[in-house]
Parts: structure tokens; C-alpha cells; sequence
């Protein structure tokens, strides 16, 4: 049985190993084909694939262990669960592929894309831009078909260009900007507040109006420091954590 391949990873120094690949490797499974093998290559294989340690590997899929996207079997390998889904708090610790992993493993829909004006909340990030492309999303669970977060992103024009919609119904933006389009982002800025669901979000997210929801504001710069995406998520209260953890030099 060929073993599941999973994508690769450049490693940022600055942040712990481990923590890195687990969140690779588990963007990789929740965002896999259907038809692709459950079985995972070995230790050594996957240490050698992204560069680390065995140690480091094994602290990785401790992690995936622990949150049940794989279970290991001695002598027989390490599988992934095949109705696994993420059920753990988000963890954040700064890495691109963290923001991949947290968007990946649901059923998206594009809602529609096109050119706008800039909106006006958006003009301090798009100076002296006359208009940006916007895209809409639905998010469902990969299960059980309910929306979990609907999500619009505004793209420079030219950044937009190279995106083909297909890949956003496959993929999260992130991973579309970086590996598709070939953006060399260089650190997204996050926030996340608490709101209340206006009609548009609650007719989509299938809950009541001004009922909680998490807004999640990402913005996206490029190597040289200049926005290449915004985007606004919203998440539905009851379904979604975060957990920051802040690690000391």
C-alpha cells in the first residue's frame, strides 16, 4: 500500500520543531484527497521528509495522537482515523502553516468572486488602490454538512490574477497564495474579537440574530511588506476556541 504523502514544510527556526510539523502534517490530513492511503510513512521517512529529528517526529505525532487524527499500531504503522476531525482548541504559536492547518478539513463553497472598490474599512491596507478582487465563502463540516464560519478575503488585483476559484473550494486562501500563486508571505497579523451575528451572517451560519460569533480579521503581507490579502472570517460561537500560547526567547 503506498503510504500518504503530505506536503512540505520550510521550518522557521525561531519556532519550536515539533510544533511546526504537527501543524504541516495535520493541515495535510484534514485537507487530503478522498481516495488517498491512510497509512502514513514511517518515522524515519517523515523525519527525513521535513528535515528534523526523529525525536521531533515522534514529539509531532504525539500531538496528532492526542487530538485522534491518527492511531499508531506497533508493527503495523501509524494510520490516520478516518472519520478524524478537529475538535481541539486552536493553538497558535505564529506559523503560516498553523493558519493553514486551522482552515483546513471542512467542505468550502465560493459563495462568488469579483473586482470592488476598496471598502472603505480596508483603505489603510490597499493605499492608493482603486479597487481589490472579493471573494466570498461558506465553510461546512466535512461531516455533518452544517456551516461552521463563512469568510471574505480582499486580494490585490495583481495577486488575484493568479488564483484559479477552483483551488479555494480545495484549499484554505493561505495555502492557495503561498503554494499556488507563489506569494512569499512573509507574517500574517491576526485578530480575533467577540461579535454579534448581523442578518447575513446568521441566514448563512444558520443561527439567530445577534447571536455570539467569533470575528477573525487576517492580514497578509508579502516579502516586501506590503498587503497582498484581508481576510474577515466569521465563526460560529458554539463550534470554535482559540488558544494563543506566547513562548518566551
Amino acid at each position: 500500500m503506498t503510504a500518504f504523502a503530505p506536503d512540505s514544510l520550510v521550518l522557521n527556526r525561531k519556532l519550536p520543531l515539533w510544533y511546526q510539523v504537527s501543524q504541516s502534517l495535520r493541515a495535510s490530513i484534514l485537507g487530503r484527497a478522498p481516495d488517498a492511503s491512510l497509512r502514513l510513512p514511517t518515522e524515519e521517512q517523515l523525519a527525513a521528509h521535513y528535515g528534523v529529528s526523529v525525536l521531533t517526529m515522534r514529539q509531532a505525532l504525539k500531538e496528532l495522537e492526542e487530538e485522534g487524527l491518527i492511531s499508531r499500531h506497533r508493527r503495523r504503522g501509524t494510520f490516520i482515523e478516518p472519520g478524524a476531525r478537529r475538535s481541539a482548541p486552536r493553538r497558535l504559536l505564529g506559523s503560516i502553516d498553523a493558519i493553514v492547518a486551522q482552515q483546513s478539513g471542512e467542505h468550502t463553497t465560493v459563495l462568488g468572486h469579483g473586482p470592488v472598490r476598496v471598502p472603505g474599512e480596508l483603505a489603510e491596507h490597499f493605499p492608493g488602490a482603486a479597487e481589490v478582487v472579493h471573494y466570498r465563502r461558506l465553510r461546512r463540516d466535512g461531516e455533518s454538512g452544517e456551516p461552521t464560519n463563512w469568510a471574505e478575503n480582499a486580494v490585490r488585483p495583481d495577486v488575484a490574477a493568479g488564483i484559479d476559484p477552483a483551488d479555494l473550494e480545495r484549499w484554505p486562501m493561505t495555502k492557495v497564495l503561498r503554494d499556488a500563486v507563489g506569494v512569499r508571505i512573509s507574517r500574517i497579523t491576526d485578530t480575533v474579537e467577540a461579535r454579534l451575528a448581523d442578518p447575513e451572517t446568521a441566514e448563512l451560519l444558520q443561527v439567530p440574530l445577534l447571536s455570539p460569533i467569533l470575528h477573525y480579521t487576517g492580514v497578509t503581507y508579502d516579502e516586501e511588506g506590503a498587503v497582498v490579502d484581508v481576510a474577515r472570517i466569521r465563526y460560529r460561537g458554539d463550534r470554535f476556541s482559540f488558544t494563543v500560547t506566547v513562548e518566551a526567547d
